[in-house]
């Protein structure tokens, strides 16, 4: 496992959606860790703002897309921030997805090449953790990383994923949530996110089968049982117990996505902290 203390709850965003205002406030509220959602590129640059606004909260990338980075550069950055930030600074990678990248062949192998080239620039196994979710590349996220970071997963995933990560690999899945208990409200929020593009993407829906999920389910924007899985929505507390069903199933952290995305995050993440961490 890496020396790595993620905290049990995070945040994941685009990239481009955290500011050091919202960092701060973010790690005021008790969160770990910020998830950069997205591909950011080679230099990373937006990383050490987050973190110079901040004492102890933690910065990964969720993912670093191989096939639009260069790991020469990445491996570079990662040594940068790692000298002015040391131990706050977690690289997630990953091959994305066939529809959004031309060159996307072999993606498995792409990916142990890729690794390679991160161990020939000196970027320890146990800094990097990798987007992950049939066995194949879960398997390989423990033998050549510090474990997944899986997206648009369930409880269910979770619990599979930790059978075959073992005991001491990191599980950091993706969450979606809506702070709204009006459920026709909120799952059209969750829709608009989950369908576009995820229920379009071969490598999301094949998962998503795995779990028991049919085509119905994946039809005509995701059925209300599909949504209500992949963007937890309700009552702060109901929020928070589905929260809780990953750390149950085995999950180390949770990355929390607050829909829409748009919005500013903060009153939900506010009214999830009183629960999830209460003094």
């Amino acid at each position: 496992m890496a020396d790595i203390d993620l905290g049990k709850y995070g945040v994941w965003r685009h990239y481009g959606g955290f500011t050091p205002e919202s960092a701060a406030e973010i790690e005021r509220l008790g969160y770990g860790t910020l998830w950069l959602g997205g591909s950011p590129g080679n230099e990373l640059e937006m990383v050490e703002p987050l973190l110079q606004a901040t004492t102890t909260l933690k910065v990964a990338t969720g993912i670093v897309n191989i096939w639009s980075t260069s790991a020469k550069a990445i491996a570079e950055s990662v040594h940068r921030i790692d000298a002015k930030y040391p131990g706050r600074f977690l690289l997630g990678v990953g091959v994305g997805h066939p529809e959004a990248t031309a060159e996307y062949r072999s993606p498995y192998q792409a990916l142990v090449d890729y690794l390679d080239e991160l161990d020939q620039h000196g970027v320890p196994a146990d800094r990097r953790v990798l987007a992950a979710l049939g066995p194949k590349v879960l398997t390989l996220s423990t033998a050549r990383g510090a474990g997944a970071h899986p997206y648009l997963t369930t409880p269910e995933h979770t619990r599979e994923a930790r059978e075959i990560l073992g005991t001491e690999a990191i599980l950091a899945p993706e969450q979606k949530v809506v702070l709204d208990d009006h459920a026709d409200a909120a799952r059209a929020i969750g829709r608009k996110t989950v369908d576009n593009p995820y229920l379009h993407l071969k490598n999301y829906v094949n998962n998503l089968k795995r779990l028991g999920f049919t085509d119905a389910d994946i039809a005509d924007g995701g059925s209300d049982r599909l949504i209500d899985a992949l963007a937890l929505h309700g009552s702060a507390a109901q929020i928070a117990a589905g929260l809780r069903a990953h750390i149950d199933a085995g999950a180390d952290h949770v990355a929390i996505q607050v829909l829409p995305p748009k919005d500013s995050p903060i009153p939900t993440l506010s009214a999830l902290a009183e629960v999830l961490f209460p003094h």
